[in-house]
């Protein structure tokens, strides 16, 4: 989870690089403006560079914390499959996010229900029979550790 919460960090800084550009590129006045366009647009750039990343065996947390990335046979991802691990990731944060939407939620209740589903959903990991999480397994990805780089 600690490389997990590195990545955040390198996302955070993915969207907002993406965000700034999105809003040069529309030359955007308000906050408000085009807010649904400007989280496709940062969606897709953090997309890019997760499937690209993965693509290549590992991102730069991923390497830190000496683990990589493979398919079921223990091969390199391609782009179709990195990409598809990326749209199952999608389901660490759209259950809570869209039931917050639609129940009109405060910031707080929020944050509540997402960590409450994320702990749910790294608890399901459990029940796998190699213990891993289960957008991996829907994916036919896998994580394995990686020798240090020299």
């Amino acid at each position: 989870m600690a490389c997990w919460l590195y990545e955040g960090i390198l996302l955070f800084a993915v969207a907002l690089v993406a965000a700034l550009v999105f809003s040069v590129v529309t030359q955007m006045r308000h906050a408000l403006q085009y807010r649904e366009a400007l989280a496709v647009f940062v969606a897709l750039a953090m997309g890019a560079y997760c499937t690209w990343c993965w693509h290549k065996g590992q991102t730069l947390p991923m390497r830190t914390w000496r683990i990589a990335i493979v398919d079921r046979h223990g091969q390199r991802l391609t782009l179709g499959r990195a990409a598809t691990r990326y749209v199952y990731c999608s389901i660490w944060l759209l259950p809570p996010l869209a039931l917050a939407r639609g129940a009109q939620l405060t910031r707080w209740e929020i944050a509540v229900v997402c960590a409450g589903w994320i702990a749910f959903w790294a608890l399901l990991s459990r029940f796998h029979p190699q213990r891993q999480f289960w957008h991996d397994a829907m994916a036919g990805t896998r994580l394995v550790s990686a020798s240090p780089s020299k």
